[in-house]
């Protein structure tokens, strides 16, 4: 593992931190922490073709919405998300929040994360640009969902 992948992003209100980069394990999957501040909407809603995603949780509630369907994830519980499903979570309860995700095959990298820092990092205090969010999330293998 890369003293890299130690470092937490701050992804607005969302912290995540690498535990097992693609390069550590040959692309078969990458893991990294979540940590989600009490009460908070957390990003876009959207789906990824390239890869399943199993999330664990390891301290508080989050409030995933998968395929329509909404799932509270607590401590010790998980679900996996298939390719291609709509998801989005979020953090209603009054104690932050932190879940590990595995990205299997490991396609996501933390070069995403921060480039969706630097676009939220260009309107502090106001809403991101989301053509710019879009754009990102296209280039990582992220397909947003349509706005509600």
């Amino acid at each position: 593992m890369s003293p890299a992948s130690m470092d937490l992003i701050q992804v607005g209100a969302l912290g995540v931190r690498f535990v097992v980069e693609p390069g550590d394990s040959d692309g078969s999957v990458s893991v990294f922490e979540c940590f989600v501040p009490a009460d908070r909407n957390m990003p876009l809603a959207h789906s990824h073709d390239a890869f399943e995603e199993t999330i664990y949780g390891l301290q508080g509630t989050t409030t995933w919405t998968v395929d329509g369907e909404v799932i509270d994830i607590p401590e010790g519980e998980g679900i996996c998300i298939r390719r291609g499903v709509v998801h989005g979570f979020e953090n209603h309860g009054s104690e932050d929040a932190k879940f590990l995700a595995v990205a299997s095959p490991g396609v996501m990298r933390p070069d995403y994360f921060r480039e969706i820092h630097d676009v939220l990092a260009e309107t502090p205090g106001a809403p991101p640009d989301r053509a710019k969010l879009v754009e990102v999330m296209l280039r990582h293998g992220l397909t947003p969902a349509p706005p509600a």
